[in-house]
This record gives structure tokens, sequence and C-alpha cells, in this order.
């Protein structure tokens, strides 16, 4: 039987599999606190060496063999099992998810990523209250940061690795006794392809003291989260020991993205509506887009404005909240509709509203929000994130030894280097805007794949619903 593929199949998985580390990597050390934002070298190709290069991006000495260190993974490691102890300790809500297909029943998961970010930041607010800026969880962060990258990349693959065999297990007489299933589109055959895309749905591992962890759900709201509002605290922390200040940009992203990381914590049951968790199987793609990807891509921001410390003013600030306004608005206006109309039929602000009547006795709301694009949640979801970028402003810098003349305006470090634009201007954005490039191009994809599952499911209905309300995202746009 053939199979669909998603991510380009075999090949786009090995690429990302493997590309997607590299890019991390580059991005470590090509924006830098050693020669610039690109790297001086990147800026003028023809000039390009390797000796050249390692020393403006401060390559290591002995090679690729100092980007793992066996002490830093064991921190890391202390870090993971810091936040299962405070998983399996704080008080929990138990909370049912949805109904797995071939069992008719939900599995139960434990939830309180909340109160655990909650005491993992108590900890470090005491210890920068007593120590400020050279507290050493700060600076251990900052210092150890590419060993502390490859220790997360090194635990996704086996974590990866041991999924994937453990996956062969599953008793795919369905029911089974302890509820286990393969993911729909993840038992194609392909090695590569489906240890990618994951071919459990939940895996589950019963661990002495812990009992059973959901290792999905854990992955996706405990260590990545948390240590993604850790890593921009450090560099917060690193603009204050170079500078001897904290600019209002590098405050005000690390505020918005510790309200979206927390917030998303808060609500933590609302991921079990997600396909991540509904049908995507736990393979690579999920284990390093929750432990690597995210914390690291995404504090690339604030590890930019550690080095140049851009101050925004008052009137930025209010415009780029005004942005983050807009697009929280829309994604929750669009969201609670959508709610209230199928939990509240009856309520005056929905019941008015057109729809479409399937054969499968749902409806598909064709008004209001829903009128206007198919997934407009995801728009308002794209708008709200743009905040974590635009901060950095028309990025790029060059950093200048200790005695040099700028001829533009910079920014003096306590050790004497100067921070200018000069050749960097605007060649940064590669850094500080990827991430809002990256995020548009993963909620087109997700929409793709919800477009494809809802027509399977609704067959005609869905082709009429299409019709009627025509824009996938962006009214007028796509």
């Amino acid at each position: 039987m053939a199979h669909r593929y998603e991510f380009g199949g075999p090949l786009g998985a090995a690429a990302i599999t493997f590309g997607l580390p590299v890019l991390l990597y580059f991005f470590a050390f090509n924006c830098n606190d050693v020669s610039g934002c690109p790297v001086p070298s990147l800026l003028n190709p023809r000039t390009l060496t390797w000796d050249k290069w390692a020393a403006e991006a401060g390559w290591p000495a002995d090679g690729i063999r100092n980007l793992f260190n066996w002490k830093v993974t064991g921190i890391v490691l202390a870090y993971y099992m810091l936040n299962l102890l405070l998983w399996k300790f704080l008080p929990a809500q138990q909370v049912h998810g949805t109904k797995l297909e071939h069992h008719g029943r939900p599995l139960q998961y434990r939830m309180n990523a909340f109160f655990t970010s909650a005491v993992l930041l108590s900890v470090c607010a005491v210890g920068t209250y007593l120590q400020g800026a050279e507290f050493p969880v700060w600076t251990y962060i900052t210092d150890h940061y590419v060993q502390i990258l490859t220790a997360n990349l090194l635990i996704s693959y086996v974590l990866s690795t041991y999924l994937y065999i453990r996956s062969f297990s599953v008793d795919t007489n369905y029911p089974n006794g302890n509820l286990r299933e393969l993911a729909a589109g993840g038992d194609t055959g392909n090695l590569i392809y489906d240890f990618f895309i994951g071919r459990e749905l939940n895996p589950r591992v019963t661990l002495p003291m812990f009992g059973e962890v959901d290792i999905k759900t854990w992955c996706e709201v405990y260590p990545g989260l948390t240590g993604w509002i850790l890593l921009d605290l450090a560099f917060i922390a690193k603009q204050y020991r170079t500078y001897g200040y904290v600019s209002d940009s590098i405050v005000f992203i690390t505020c918005f993205q510790a309200f979206y990381v927390l917030n998303g914590q808060y609500n933590e049951p609302g991921i079990l509506t997600m396909i991540d968790i509904t049908t995507d199987g736990m393979g690579f793609m999920l284990s390093f887009g929750d432990l690597v990807w995210v914390p690291f891509l995404y504090s690339t921001q604030c590890r930019y404005l550690s080095v140049y410390p851009l101050q925004l003013g008052w009137i930025n600030i209010a415009a780029v909240s005004g942005v983050f306004a807009l697009g929280l608005y829309i994604f929750r206006a669009a969201n609670n509709q959508k709610h209230v109309f199928r939990t509240q039929p009856t309520d005056p602000s929905v019941a008015g509203l057109s729809y479409i009547q399937t054969k499968r006795g749902t409806r598909l709301l064709t008004a209001g929000w829903w009128g206007l694009s198919r997934h407009i949640n995801y728009f308002g979801d794209w708008v709200q994130a743009l905040p974590f970028s635009l901060p950095t402003g028309v990025a790029g810098y060059m950093i200048l030894p200790a005695g040099s003349m700028a001829v533009s305006h910079g920014f003096q470090m306590l050790d004497g280097r100067e921070v200018i634009q000069g050749e960097a201007y605007s060649w940064g954005l590669i850094f500080t805007y990827f991430y809002v490039l990256y995020f548009a191009i993963l909620l087109i994809h997700r929409e793709r794949r919800d477009d494809a599952m809802c027509a399977a499911k609704y067959g005609e209905d869905w082709e009429k619903y299409s019709r009627t309300v025509r824009w996938r995202i962006l009214p007028w746009v796509y």
C-alpha cells in the first residue's frame, strides 16, 4: 500500500534530521560576541579562509571534539532530572486526553508545567538577588552555550533512537491492554522517515519512583519551554556583565517570550487537542523540536541583544506591544468564538452565525472570524510572534578591538571593545528574523496538514466549506 509522505518524504526527513542541527551551530558560531553578527568573513567571502573564519567565529582550538563535554552533559541531564522530580512531586491536574482511535478510551495525563517553571524560576530569582548577574546558572549557560546545545541535541537523538526501537514492541492487535498504538503516518517501513516522524503515538515509560511518564507531553511542555526562558534570562545577565546595564529591548523580548511560555504552561491541558499529541508519532521531529529547536532557536534574539544592547524607547515599545496585542486578540477571539459555537450554540454571540451542516452531524462555521479564513487563528498566532524579532531592529553588528576609533555610533563594552553596525548593518536579519520566516512556514504547513485531514474526514462537505471560506490563513493574500 502506498504511503502518504510529508516533509518531502525520506529525503526531506533526512535533510531535517541532519540539516537543522547544523543550522543551529551555524547560528551559534556566525553570530557571536567575538567578531560580529555575522562574522566579518561572511561579508567578504572572497577573503574567506578556514583559519580566518575559525578565529572570528570562536571555533574551539581542539576542533569539533570540544563541542561536547561530559561534565556539561551531566549537568544538562541533572536539569532534566530536576524537571522530572518537580513533575512528580508538585501538585498536579489529572486530565484525560482525546479518545484513542483504536481503543475508544482516553489516556490520563499528569500536568503541572506552570508550577514546575514557577519553582525553577523562583530559585533562580533568589540566586540572582543574592549574586546578581554572576549567579552561576547564568554564567554557566553563556560560558558553555555550545556544549549545552550539543548535550540537548545528543539527548534528542538518543531518545528518538530508543523510541524507534521500542515502537516495534507495540501490539497492533487493537485494542490491547496497555493502550499503546502506532501513529497513522509513522509506520511506512522507511527507516529514516519513520525515525523522523515517529512510529508510536503516545509512548510511555514506567520509571522507579516516578511511575508512568508520558514522554511526548513531558518533552512538549517541560524542559525545553522552561529552558527557553532560562536562556533568555542568562543573556540578560550576560548583557549586564558586558555593559553594566540592561537594555529595554532584551527585557521586552524576554517578558513577552516568558508570557508566551508561562501562559501555554498554565493552560497545559490545551495541548491535548493539538495535532502533535493526537496525530503525530513521537520521533526525532518532536524530540528535537521540543528539546533543541524551540529553546535554542527561539532565544536567538536575546542572544543577539546581549551583545548589541539596542534601546527602543517608549514609543517603539508601545508600537511593538500594539502588534503583540493585535495578534493575541485575533488568536484568542477566533479560538473563543469557535469554542462557544461548539459548546454553547445558543449563545447570542454565535447564535446568528452561518454554518454548514455536515453529514457527520457536526457544523462548520462560515461567519465571524471563521468566515474570513479557515485558520484566521494562525494569522493571529504569527502576528503575536512578530515582537520576538521586531525589537532587534535592522540587525547586524561588528565588534572592534579596544582602542579602535569607530566612525559611527556604537556601544562600549566594559572591556574596552566597541560594537557598531558598520558593514554588518541589515545582515543580522538572517539570524534575528529567521524565526518569523520559519514560523510562517510552520503555520502554512500545519494548515495544509489540517486541510488534508479535514478533506478526508468531511469529503464533499469540506469541498463546499472551502468554496464558501476561500482563504486559508490571511484573507485576500493566502
